[in-house]
């Protein structure tokens, strides 16, 4: 199960996300409250784009949240 981490030094929303290729799903922790969500289904294309994005927050906002199921 590959799994692969990125830390948002730079964000000031988003601390790190998680990305596993087999389950395909987007674990993502933010800096308020050190909460973390769940997205399933994410593509590998959507994680390549998401940690290169110029803003995460905006980039989760936009093109994570209304497309993908959650859990927190």
């Amino acid at each position: 199960m590959p799994t692969h981490t990125h830390n948002f030094v730079a964000s000031e929303a988003i601390s790190h996300a998680t990305y596993n290729d087999t389950s395909r799903v987007l674990t993502i922790t933010f800096r308020d409250g050190w909460k973390s969500y769940a997205y399933y289904n994410v593509p590998p294309s959507v994680w390549i784009e998401f940690i290169h994005a110029s803003s995460a927050g905006r980039y989760v906002q936009y093109h994570i949240k209304p497309y993908y199921s959650l859990r927190r």
